[in-house]
């Protein structure tokens, strides 16, 4: 048992690290009030394909390595209260 306790501790680590890097490397994708005012429309090739784009797969990686993250802290802490 205690392989395992040291190996999820070592994912857990990496996986921290990464959500760490790719939070800090992308970049912010709010217009602001300016949007607002100016009537920024959403209907255009780029907002339709943005999935696809760097910004895109970062942000879709940083969801789901947080989640991961959840996950992995709580079977942590289930092992540990064992």
């Amino acid at each position: 048992m205690e392989i395992v306790k040291g190996i999820l501790i070592a994912v857990y680590f990496v996986i921290a690290l990464a959500v760490i890097i790719l939070t800090l490397i992308q970049t912010k994708d709010d217009a602001g009030l300016s949007s607002t005012i100016t009537g920024s429309s959403t209907s255009n090739f780029f907002e339709k394909n943005k999935g696809r784009t760097k910004e895109g797969k970062q942000k879709k990686w940083t969801i789901i390595l947080s989640v991961v993250f959840v996950i992995l802290t709580i079977v942590l802490g289930i092992i540990y209260m064992a």
